[in-house]
């Protein structure tokens, strides 16, 4: 369709207060899938959509979903209040950001519509309480949704009209199946229902003969991932596992990689591994925990979105639930047990002005590829994914590019020219720090933080008066030193950088909060956060792709 004839929201029929708070999030136009899904969704036809992460999902039902509430509730007879709207995500949360961006857009009609979010198992009183007032939309994970609607806190047969399920591609790979055929049991025969998810693969077809009437499937014709204009993909082979973490300690140190950056690895163990290793050379970063209570892993990403640090350390193993066909919830990789199932991170979580994403372990499926590679370029931001690659591994990695290419067949992420033999001067330091980093380091680690959330406990703080016993015992066990940290290794010596990337070094600062025109300014300042350099003549650079 040309620009000329695209259709506006202002010619959606939307209700006004809709169309105000969409201009207050300063959206000038819909985006493809809004474009197509809203329309057919506002005729009462059932939606099967598939649209890449970061394109407007969210916003594709919600509208929708708020426009047919607002006009029923003007137009149609009065009746009793109850739950119209049903949204169904995999991950806590996903909950949550969802739960946001329906509020968003019901800022100006939120007497008329109220939402509510259901998903965190440890609020189940609160719940309980807010379930009475019978809120128009609920969000939730299908399993917290089915343990309401068994204990009789929620009923929906009689009311709902609206259903949504959200991320469907991932509903049955985090194990919800059972639940989730359990759940429409409690529902009426006759509902409008939305499926949206990036992918189509078994689980959606399986999902699309439970949940939908004669839909409609919008299968839109764009590629899953921006184009190379916006989403620079790179792939640096590596030798060894130890060249892996070479690399990474020079393009980290020698600030070779500009902006916040996401690390992705694929098990919990290796997220510690890789984050005591960085500390040998104070390097900054944090881990995305899914043992941590849903509280602190939002004020990780609240606190990476404000600019307090710029890496983050993320996995698919254990933080997104390991979508692995077959397995409980729950059961994570051997050592990571105590996970989170409703935990998610590779996926439409919201993470800000992503500069880069680094796959330090190749995704264990191209989905998952897709998944890591949305977390940047987002809007209409560039972005960068550079992904380390075995050579066992190559065989693995030409089926991802395959998915990626589609009928193109061209090559999808190009090679990154990194002359290894230039940073060989830092590989006794690395092997130095690895060899600090040990099993009993990692798991100290781990425990340190548990402990600490422990200590500053609100919901503990009065166990911990009735049994102070208890709170010395945390207090005064013995000191935690998961890794010996050498100063020295903090400080880079200017005969060890590379004459091609001494005019690039910058070191490193503490971080300090910046005001939002700071970091705007920073941002804009620096558009390619892989930067080039030069060496005798050559640009080390991401290699141009062939014509």
């Amino acid at each position: 369709m040309a620009d000329s004839e695209a259709l506006g929201f202002e010619h959606m029929g939307l209700d006004p207060r809709l169309l105000q708070a969409v201009t207050d999030l300063g959206w000038s136009r819909p985006t493809l899938i809004q474009e197509k899904a809203i329309p057919l969704a506002l005729e009462g036809k059932d939606l099967l959509a598939r649209a890449r992460t970061g394109s407007g999902k969210t916003a594709a039902y919600a509208i929708p979903m708020l426009q047919l509430l607002l006009h029923r509730k003007a137009t149609g007879p009065v009746v009793e209040q109850a739950v119209r709207g049903l949204v169904l995500v995999p991950t806590k949360e996903l909950a949550r950001q969802a739960q946001c961006m329906i509020q968003q857009l019901a800022t100006y009609c939120a007497r008329d519509v109220r939402v509510a979010n259901v998903s965190a198992a440890e609020d189940s009183a609160s719940q309980r309480a807010v379930l009475m007032e019978k809120p128009d939309v609920i969000v939730g994970t299908p399993s917290r949704i089915l343990s309401h609607l068994q204990q009789d806190s929620l009923k929906l047969r009689d009311s709902l009209e609206l259903l949504v399920v959200d991320e469907a591609d991932l509903l049955f790979s985090f194990g919800f199946e059972e639940e989730l055929k359990s759940l429409l049991c409690h529902l009426p025969r006759i509902y409008q229902a939305f499926l949206m998810s990036a992918t189509f693969n078994e689980d959606v077809q399986a999902l699309k003969e439970l949940v939908l009437h004669n839909p409609v499937t919008l299968k839109l014709q764009e590629s899953q991932l921006p184009g190379p204009d916006q989403l620079q993909q790179f792939q640096v082979v590596c030798e060894t596992e130890e060249d892996k973490f070479l690399l990474l300690y020079t393009l980290l140190k020698l600030s070779l990689i500009r902006g916040k950056s996401l690390l992705f690895v694929n098990t919990l163990e290796r997220s510690y591994r890789l984050r005591l290793f960085l500390e040998q050379f104070s390097i900054p970063t944090c881990v995305l925990n899914g043992e941590l209570p849903l509280r602190s892993r939002c004020h990780i990403i609240s606190q990476f979105n404000q600019g307090f640090y710029d890496c983050v350390i993320a996995t698919d193993a254990e933080v997104l639930g390991a979508p692995v066909k077959g397995r409980r919830r729950g059961r994570g990789p051997k050592g990571d047990k105590a996970s989170d199932p409703e935990a998610g991170v590779a996926r439409g979580i919201d993470f800000h002005h992503v500069s880069a994403v680094l796959n330090f372990d190749l995704p264990p499926t191209p989905e998952a590829y897709i998944h890591r590679a949305g977390r940047t370029a987002r809007a209409d931001n560039p972005g960068v994914v550079l992904t380390f690659v075995l050579p066992t591994e190559q065989s693995h990695l030409g089926k991802i590019e395959e998915l990626l290419s589609g009928e193109n067949r061209g090559p999808i992420l190009l090679p990154y020219q990194f002359q290894m033999e230039e940073i060989e001067g830092f590989r006794y330091r690395c092997r130095d720090a690895m060899r600090s980093v040990t099993k009993q380091a990692i798991r100290e680690a781990r425990l340190k933080e548990i402990k600490e959330e422990l200590l500053h406990s609100e919901k503990l703080k009065t166990y911990f008066e009735d049994n102070p016993r208890d709170l010395q015992l945390l207090r005064h066990d013995l000191p935690l030193h998961p890794a010996v940290v050498k100063p020295h290794l903090g400080h880079v010596p200017d005969y060890l950088v590379p004459p091609a990337l001494r005019g690039l070094v910058r070191p490193h600062k503490k971080r300090k909060k910046l005001s939002s025109s700071c970091r705007k300014a920073k941002r804009v300042k620096s558009q390619n956060p892989l930067h080039s350099f030069k060496h005798k003549g050559k640009k080390f650079r991401p290699a141009a792709k062939s014509s």
